[in-house]
């Protein structure tokens, strides 16, 4: 069991409120976990100067954005299983550390292919910050004795939404100011403040030696075979076609392997048992899958239509989606505290399932007030699916796991993310007309309505939030 000592020994234990979770904690556990959505969100305004400045077409300035997928998806639950046994500052400073690597390699790469590689190291880094604040949350949970603490998780959420909203407007200031590079550069800052706020506010980690435990409780052989099995089902999915059919092939024998030697492993990477037994885990996953597919693909797929088909300047397509952040942030911050998430969930799905229907009835000509509706509509899904897929995790998830297991939410969600481009890529041609948004709506519409039955048919919702976690039977079952 993992037990937390503060820098300066037992000071800041004894100096915290044992019945409060320490606030003290919450700037370096922010800091830590909007690395990632700052870096998701800011490139997006920048692939075209990059584009220019480079000589690459946009087919090859993708892999800026495609090769930090790869890298997050693969490494959050690595990394998380990592804070697990070795606690969550140790990994917090090794992320914080490569973030500023990263940031140096893209801001002097002088080619397209160091600049995807600095987008990996960046991935890499930022999948440290998420899974080391849900252990802290969890690790102050059992000290004080609050199993619960939505105000917590909902301030994790709103930080990191906030984030990716203001990313691109961000990314645009100082491309105007200095460039492309000063995308990359503005890492530097960013991560040396998160570094010392993980060194100064974090407790540092003490274990018992592997050597007393009789194991090593790392184990590398299954972390290889998910990475290889992962990153051949990705690569399969950022371009499905016939050809391409011998990567899901080999990301089939993979994963059987994976799972072969994980039921065999006396410390596994993933307990692909407890995963089994714990259906209302398995179901939040999914959700977070559906909920990625459905909101990147109106981030990416509905934006280009509105430019394409409807007529839309790229700066009024930026403006209008403005509504959706602005609801998504506001419907979780009037919601966060609430310890209803089966509720949250079914309301969030409903809406989501309201927009998927309402783009099979949009148009060239549909009105500019109309839009404004849409968007709004999909922005309550955004702010109460994360934050109620989150909550659900935090009560359904192995205490012992917790890390990897909120790793692996990042990676459902960004699985979603790589499913929403493929299918972006499949219903629109040459541009994005509005057949294939036709096409696409009804696609979403069937992912929306699935969401919504996973959370009709999980009666174990109803008591997420409402008693000790450790009380779940979901909680017990893994």
């Amino acid at each position: 069991m993992m037990r937390l000592v503060s820098p300066q020994g037992h000071r800041r234990l004894a100096d915290a409120d044992p019945d409060r979770f320490d606030r003290r904690l919450l700037p370096a556990m922010i800091m830590g976990a909007v690395l990632n959505p700052i870096n998701t969100a800011i490139i997006a305004v920048a692939l075209v100067p990059i584009g220019r400045a480079l000589g690459a077409p946009a087919s090859q300035t993708a892999w800026l954005v495609s090769g930090l997928y790869l890298a997050t998806a693969i490494g959050q639950p690595v990394v998380g299983r990592l804070v697990d046994l070795h606690g969550p500052r140790r990994l917090a400073l090794a992320g914080s550390a490569l973030v500023a690597l990263g940031g140096l390699l893209g801001t002097v790469a002088p080619n397209l292919p160091l600049l995807v590689a600095a987008r990996v190291v960046l991935g890499l880094g930022t999948c440290a910050g998420y899974p080391a604040a849900m252990a802290l949350i969890r690790g102050e949970a059992s000290r004080t004795g609050e199993d619960s603490p939505q105000g917590v998780l909902t301030l994790l959420t709103l930080s990191s939404q906030t984030i990716a909203v203001v990313g691109p407007t961000l990314g645009g200031l100082l491309i105007g100011l200095g460039g492309w590079r000063t995308t990359f550069l503005v890492n530097l800052p960013i991560a040396l403040a998160a570094f010392w706020l993980a060194h100064r506010r974090m407790p540092r980690d003490h274990h018992a030696p592997a050597k007393e435990q009789g194991r090593t409780g790392l184990d590398l052989g299954g972390m290889l075979l998910f990475a290889l099995t992962l990153t051949a089902a990705l690569l399969f999915l950022m371009e499905p076609s016939a050809q391409h059919l011998p990567l899901l092939a080999v990301a089939l024998a993979l994963g059987l392997g994976f799972a072969r030697r994980e039921l065999r492993a006396p410390e596994p990477f993933l307990d692909v048992r407890v995963l089994g037994g714990n259906l209302p885990l398995l179901a939040t996953f999914a959700r977070q899958l559906l909920a990625g597919l459905t909101m990147y693909a109106v981030l990416f797929g509905f934006t280009q239509w509105l430019q394409d088909a409807r007529g839309l300047s790229a700066t009024h397509a930026g403006l209008l989606l403005l509504p959706l952040s602005a609801s998504a942030l506001g419907i979780a911050a009037l919601t966060g505290r609430s310890p209803r998430i089966r509720l949250k969930l079914a309301v969030g799905g409903v809406f989501q399932v309201v927009g998927c229907a309402a783009l099979l009835l949009l148009g060239p000509t549909t009105a500019i007030g109309w839009l404004v509706v849409l968007v709004l509509c999909f922005g309550v899904p955004q702010g109460l699916l994360n934050l109620g897929n989150q909550s659900a995790l935090y009560a359904q998830a192995d205490e012992q796991r917790m890390a990897s297991s909120a790793g692996l939410l990042r990676t459902f969600m960004y699985l979603g993310a790589l499913a929403a481009s493929a299918a972006i890529s499949a219903f629109f041609g040459q541009r994005a007309d509005t057949d294939g948004l036709h096409h696409l709506g009804w696609f979403l519409l069937a992912g929306a309505a699935l969401q919504l039955l996973l959370v009709a048919l999980d009666r174990t919702l109803d008591r997420v939030g409402t008693r000790p976690a450790h009380d779940h039977p979901a909680a017990k079952d893994a």
